[in-house]
């Protein structure tokens, strides 16, 4: 929040996807026909992106702190190590929650509809996923200390199969046996279809089970594996 051009700067591909491919998903057959179906579909979609793109980066500003020697003083305090993990994490969701708001906002006169209830669950499950995916970066970061280049190559090579395997821009039901295949081991997959019920207000949709139990065990994993690598890798 401290540097809100960066924030802005940050924001300029999610609104580039809202406001120019949007447009383009209503006359994409697979994703329903309905008044507004396509921005409940695809809004959603969005949130998971940025998700995926601010949380996996926040390993960044752990490299940074590492090298100008802040972090090293904080952990010979007695500080809880998963405590200052989640500390770390949450400081990212702030900003994600800020972003969106924004989207969420603009998408209202695009034809989005809010259920609020259903809005508050799906930045929840965007919270569990962000703590998972924030952990599981601040673990690259250490292990690609001091260089960073292994940090930057992964999240790269990571993030962006996730995203496409996902369904996040286009149904994934539409492509060929062998990505369906693949789509159905990509966890995200899972949590996007669960944040679609949910931001719909589909509570009892199977969809948001198995999101949830999905973004749990990427939660549970980083915050497991995070701790460690605190404790014994720097």
């Amino acid at each position: 929040m401290r540097r809100p051009l960066g924030l802005l700067f940050s924001m300029a591909q999610p609104l580039l996807f809202l406001f120019l491919f949007g447009p383009l998903l209503g006359g994409t057959a697979a994703i329903g026909g309905e008044t507004g179906a396509p921005w409940q579909w695809f809004v959603p979609g969005i949130l998971i992106m940025m998700c995926l793109s601010g949380p996996m980066m926040a390993g960044y500003s752990l490299l940074i702190d590492l090298g100008g020697g802040s972090m090293e003083r904080i952990l010979v305090t007695p500080m809880n190590r998963t405590a200052m993990l989640v500390g770390r994490t949450l400081k990212e969701f702030v900003i994600l929650l800020a972003q969106a708001a924004l989207i969420i906002g603009l998408a209202v006169p695009l034809g989005f509809r809010i259920h609020p209830l259903g809005v508050l669950a799906g930045l929840a499950l965007l919270l569990v996923l962000g703590l998972g995916l924030s952990s599981l970066s601040f673990i690259l970061a250490i292990v690609s200390y001091p260089g960073g280049n292994l940090f930057y190559a992964v999240t790269q090579m990571v993030m962006f199969p996730l995203l496409l395997l996902s369904g996040v821009l286009l149904p994934v039901e539409a492509g060929p046996a062998w990505l369906q295949g693949l789509a159905l081991v990509n966890p995200v997959g899972y949590i996007v279809e669960a944040a679609r019920a949910l931001f719909d207000g589909r509570f009892a949709d199977p969809a948001v089970l198995y999101g949830w139990a999905a973004a749990c065990a990427i939660a549970a994993v980083g915050l497991v594996l995070g701790t460690r690598a605190m404790r014994r890798g720097i």
